[in-house]
């Protein structure tokens, strides 16, 4: 919302002077060719530019943007109200980064816009500027401060039946085969029995197959049931979009599907599988001072989870975080990267060598090479080729490598590959 009370008073547009110089030449005329009509026709013009500048107009307008339903769910709507003592106001509404446009409204009147959305995550949706009109124009306030309205676009989430699994899993409760002894899980295995022990677990076949001296008695022990724990790493140093030409320009209108898009869709799919399992979610961004959501289950974490990955958007400072994410013991680590630097590779690594389960989603988006000069091809080339070192560098060290496109259920296949091994 716009504040006025520190906006100066309306001044008098160029339409004043205009009038003021014809004021002049009439009267001039008149009375060097002996025209009286030419002085009378002045006299009412000199009365209207009189009382424009003695016209003392009200604060500057007050313009409110607020969101409102669209007409679907990729075309938010938005209401700018308009508040003010002039006879009309006109408004300049800026969406994207090349659409303006202006119109007039009366001084208390309202205006809607809908606004298409081309990219998931933070954005801006319209931004509003004003300026008061008094006695036909003739007096306008100063432009006002933009007043502007933000979005958070939530990504899309694809069905994914099967996640990896850590290969010890220590929780006390769950739905997935632990690596303790309890109730609920499969065979583990005969074990003499001990204070404590349930009477019906008595294996009495193993008993007398395996007992050792007489009374002694065999239990047929099992797993106990545990919840498993995921911890997801988005890697928002950088968005590259599918057309390589865009890269480093920032323009979201040219640049197709970004890296960003493919990281927040992978996220939101990766948290609410997750906790349809029962199982914990923890989400944390990899530039300094990014957003960060402890480890939770239910749906109420899911909602916090989802709320913070369509908030996440480019971060801005170093491309390394200074202290990485801890991780509870029995987790499985998604980082979410380009792996166009080896910063995502880096830690990666870190966790892989602590024995922590670390799948490598990779969110680039296919390269459009259409126009590059041959230079840019070869730098494109050489970048390329770097990555794939890096990716034979994480799959020898026992990394799952999942590529999560924009089509397909590729990254669905190869989640369900890795869930077969328990690394």
């Amino acid at each position: 919302m716009t504040d006025p009370a520190s906006a100066p008073g309306p001044r008098p547009s160029p339409t004043v002077g205009a009038g003021a110089v014809c004021v002049v030449v009439l009267a001039v005329a008149g009375l060097v060719f002996g025209r009286p009509d030419a002085v009378a026709l002045a006299v009412p013009l000199a009365l209207c530019v009189l009382g424009a500048l003695l016209h003392r107009g009200g604060p500057a307008p007050r313009v409110t943007v607020s969101a409102e339903p669209g007409p679907a769910a990729d075309r938010p709507g938005a209401r700018i109200a308009v508040g003010s003592s002039s006879e009309m106001v006109q408004l300049s509404l800026t969406q994207g980064h090349r659409h303006t446009t202006s119109l007039v409204v009366a001084g208390d009147g309202q205006a809607r816009a809908t606004s298409r959305l081309l990219h998931s995550g933070p954005t801006r949706l319209v931004s509003v500027v004003a300026r008061g009109l008094t006695r036909d124009g003739a007096l306008r306030s100063p432009v006002t401060s933009p007043a502007h309205l933000d979005w958070q676009a939530m990504p899309e989430a694809r069905p994914l039946p099967v996640l990896p699994l850590a290969p010890r899993l220590v929780g006390l409760h769950g739905g997935h085969e632990g690596a303790r002894p309890g109730h609920g899980g499969d065979f583990r295995d005969i074990h003499p029995f001990t204070p404590g022990d349930e009477l019906r677990r008595v294996d009495w076949r193993a008993t007398a197959r395996a007992a050792r001296r007489p009374g002694e008695l065999m239990v047929r022990r099992t797993n106990t049931l545990s919840d498993a724990s995921v911890v997801i790493l988005l890697d928002n140093v950088e968005e590259l979009g599918e057309s390589v030409a865009s890269w480093g320009t920032g323009d979201p209108e040219r640049s197709g599907v970004t890296s960003l898009d493919l990281a927040r869709e992978a996220a939101r799919s990766l948290a609410e599988a997750t906790v349809s399992d029962g199982d914990r979610v923890a989400y944390h961004e990899m530039t300094p001072g990014g957003r960060s959501v402890r480890s939770g289950a239910g749906r109420r974490h899911l909602a916090r989870v989802t709320a913070a990955i369509a908030a996440t958007g480019r971060g801005h400072g170093d491309t390394m975080i200074r202290r990485a994410p801890p991780i509870p013991t029995g987790s499985v680590a998604y980082v979410l990267s380009t792996f166009l630097d080896d910063s995502a590779s880096r830690l990666a690594l870190a966790w892989r060598a602590t024995g922590h389960r670390v799948v490598a989603v990779d969110v680039l988006p296919a390269p459009d090479r259409e126009r590059l000069t041959a230079q840019q091809s070869l730098s494109l080339r050489i970048v390329l080729a770097e990555r794939a070192l890096s990716f034979e560098d994480l799959r020898g060290a026992g990394i799952d490598i999942v590529a999560w496109g924009t089509a397909g259920d590729a990254a669905a296949v190869d989640l369900r590959l890795a869930a077969r091994i328990r690394r």
